[in-house]
């Protein structure tokens, strides 16, 4: 099937986590930005070196640096990860050089990961440790320090001791404290103006110099000190969203137990274990790789890969997964995955793309911070210069109201709370076994009004089975015309016979002159008798067919079943029909649809009378059969102007024209499929439609988490830029107020990562 991204034309919101974001006043905190994720070599184009920017934080440098490179001949292509402040740069040779004097003159400094044949750096393991992380120990004793330095000025402060000693004693704790905690803050607050940006840093220097400078030595102490606590725990409380997705990473194991050539076994490291190796995996373990059972049998827990909450039975010939856990008894596998291209790796590698993304709601936010931040710091300007004209303030409580006006313009609890949300709603997805492409889908979900589904394979098992079996000539013994029946049906490739013989289970008994009848059946002796086993068509041909027959047969066709019968040549002996059952979560998911007020509808190629039977066992009551693609087509245009957005779910590999013009194209089965990964804009790794759904309902819960979020930090800023322009807000009440709801939107989006009730 053709990528459904690229059938589909892009939406006007679908960004791609690769593109220039616009121009926002980007917080600074490196809990800001896209999800610390390493950047997978695949993702390294050829001939790439891989640097790491320590100041890269959110999409505004990315913007920066992309703009610094656009007039340096010889660059190719760029290609950025913000999570990991990694940036992969493809250029000709002897234009390198060109491009990193370009990055640095816009005030980053870029550290090699890798060399021209893409291996590692030196230094390149440490320079990409998590942010947040690095340096935690230390930072925090340093930051305690910091703390009581400060409370040591507010006490001689408090003392209101004389003398000049004392003022000096109050002065140098006061600068020790902010130089302890502020020194980075200063850094990136020069270099954010040198280039012309009002980031936190930017703000919080500005606003404790001003304070420090008019006397309020104690308190822009304690302001620099507490801010770069809130940081550090924010920016900690930040990484279990922002890691969540790689907490996957630690389900495969990183050892795997090997056959060598001479039969023995050894253990060796899984990212090392080549295709088709044979692998032993014990009771308790966990599958390293992904595989086909050769040897054994047992219940493999799929849950971390699919969200099946009942362990799965596997025998030979069946596939298992990296990450599941072997329960009951011991299995050999073959491997058809190498670690980097498992079910597992290409679910984690999907998230972090789709983590890459910006939500609509987070484009929103960004292009109001980008005016927001500007306007309250015109607006502190104004109230330091004109309020002592206009108002009869003092210059000192004027300057003093300006710079709790410059804290409460961070928009860092805005800008945060959008990424950490869909981060972590993403990662629950995850968990669960339903893989969203972007926070482009996560949002719009909740939209959808009607989901057309395919019938075979999405509501239905894809595979006929047996439903009903009946003895027809009364003088026969009906346990002899069933074997009889299945030694037939088993001599035969047509999935019909192999549903007969599979559900009568009987003992095959020798059969002979076995000949297929094209369009008919098939034909065979037994015993020196001949009997044929085929659809009605035939027997009507044999003259062996009666009104009660056409009768009986007519009820099993408007079911939805497709009948064979068992002849000889004088009477029909048996009837067996066989139909494509549906999925136990159908009925359930259907239902569930109907209560969130989105429409099911059924759009098959299959007969109409086989879709209505379906349809009436589903509880879907728009069935459509007879259907080719580009009718499907059609269908999903005339939903879309009749409900608003639809969406498509489907097996990810038919109905490829459907599924693209869809609003949210909904993949079944993806747990090993590699074309259903690739087509859908979700993908629901264990074939329960249930997981649509619940889709739906996690949009829903993530848009409003975002708008809770949204309301709370402007909420709290709208109270505290009254307080501080018209009653007696202080600078630490500011920076309470700002860090305190940074740090509440980021626990409210952390809400989303908690499953819900299983089924």
């Amino acid at each position: 099937m053709t990528n459904q991204n690229a059938l589909k034309p892009m939406a006007p919101h679908a960004h791609s986590h690769a593109q220039a974001a616009p121009e926002t006043a980007c917080c600074g905190n490196p809990a800001c930005g896209s999800p610390a994720v390493a950047m997978p070599a695949a993702d390294i184009p050829k001939g790439a070196l891989l640097f790491r920017i320590p100041t890269m934080d959110c999409a505004v440098e990315e913007s920066e640096i992309r703009r610094a490179l656009e007039p340096v001949a010889g660059v190719r292509g760029l290609r950025f990860r913000l999570g990991d402040r990694t940036m992969a740069i493809t250029a000709d040779d002897g234009a390198m050089a060109g491009a990193l004097d370009a990055i640095r003159k816009a005030g980053f400094k870029p550290e090699p990961l890798n060399d021209a044949a893409g291996s590692p750096a030196a230094g390149a393991q440490a320079a990409t440790a998590p942010a947040g992380i690095v340096g935690m120990g230390s930072g925090l004793v340093r930051l305690i320090a910091a703390l009581a330095l400060a409370i040591a000025a507010e006490a001689v402060s408090f003392l209101a001791l004389e003398g000049a000693g004392f003022m000096a004693a109050e002065m140098g704790l006061a600068l020790a404290a902010i130089a302890l905690a502020g020194l980075d803050t200063y850094k990136k607050g020069f270099a954010a103006l040198l280039r012309g940006r009002l980031n936190i840093n930017a703000l919080m220097a500005a606003a404790v110099t001003g304070a420090f400078l008019i006397g309020h030595w104690p308190e822009a102490a304690m302001v620099m000190a507490l801010y770069a606590i809130a940081e550090l725990i924010e920016a900690r409380a930040v990484d279990r969203a922002r890691n969540a997705i790689q907490g996957l990473l630690a389900l495969a194991p990183e050892l795997a137990e090997v056959r060598q050539p001479d039969g023995s076994w050894k253990t060796a490291k899984a990212d090392a274990v080549a295709l088709d190796a044979v692998v032993r995996i014990r009771p308790g373990e966990r599958v390293p790789l992904d595989g086909v059972v050769t040897e054994g049998a047992s219940a493999i827990d799929q849950a971390p890969v699919t969200g099946e909450s009942i362990p799965v039975d596997k025998m030979v010939g069946d596939p298992v997964f990296a990450g599941t856990i072997n329960q009951t008894a011991a299995l050999e596998f073959r491997v058809t995955a190498v670690a980097a291209n498992t079910t597992l790796a290409r679910i984690i590698h999907a998230v972090e793309e789709a983590q890459g993304t910006r939500a609509p709601t987070q484009r929103f936010v960004d292009r109001f911070a980008a005016v927001y931040t500007p306007a309250v710091f015109v607006l502190a300007v104004a109230v330091a210069l004109l309020t002592p004209w206009l108002m009869g303030w003092s210059w000192t409580e004027a300057i003093y109201k300006a710079l709790v006006l410059l804290v409460i313009a961070c928009p860092c609890a805005l800008v945060i709370s959008t990424p950490v949300t869909v981060v972590s709603a993403l990662a629950s997805a995850a968990r669960r076994g339903i893989l969203i492409k972007g926070g482009t889908y996560l949002e719009e979900a909740r939209r959808l009004k009607a989901v057309a589904l395919d019938k075979t394979g999405t509501i239905t098992e894809g595979k006929p089975k047996l439903v009903a079996s009946r003895l027809l000539d009364r003088a026969s013994d009906e346990a002899a015309v069933f074997a009889i029946a299945a030694s037939i049906a088993g001599r035969s490739d047509h999935p019909v016979s192999k549903a007969i013989a599979e559900g009568l289970d009987r003992e095959h008994q020798p059969v002979g002159d076995f000949r297929a009848l094209p369009g008919r059946g098939v034909q065979a002796e037994h015993e020196g008798r001949s009997y044929v086993l085929g659809n009605h068509r035939l027997i009507e041909e044999k003259g062996l067919c009666s009104p009660a027959l056409e009768a009986e047969l007519k009820q099993h066709v408007e079911a939805g079943r497709t009948v064979t019968l068992l002849a000889s040549g004088q009477a029909v002996l048996a009837l067996f029909a066989v139909a494509d059952t549906i999925k136990p979560s159908s009925q359930a998911a259907m239902a569930e649809l109907r209560a969130l007020g989105v429409t099911p509808v059924m759009l098959t190629g299959d007969n109409a009378a086989t879709a209505r039977a379906i349809g009436m066992h589903a509880g879907i009551d728009d069935v459509r059969g007879n259907l080719l693609p580009e009718e499907k087509l059609e269908a999903i245009k005339a939903l879309q102007q009749r409900h608003g957005m639809a969406g498509m779910a489907g097996d990810g590999i038919n109905d490829a024209p459907a599924l693209a013009q869809a609003d949210i194209g909904f993949a079944m089965g993806g747990a090993g499929t590699d074309t259903a990964m690739e087509a859908a804009d979700v993908v629901i790794m264990n074939d329960d439609l249930r997981r649509l759904p619940e889709t739906i309902r996690l949009s829903r819960r993530t848009h409003a988490v975002l708008w809770q979020n949204i309301t709370l930090a402007l909420g709290i800023k709208a109270v505290f830029f009254v307080l501080a322009v018209f009653g007696s807000a202080t600078m630490w009440m500011a920076v309470f107020a700002d860090m305190g709801a940074s740090l509440l939107v980021v626990a409210n989006g952390l809400r989303l990562m908690r499953s819900p009730k299983t089924d």
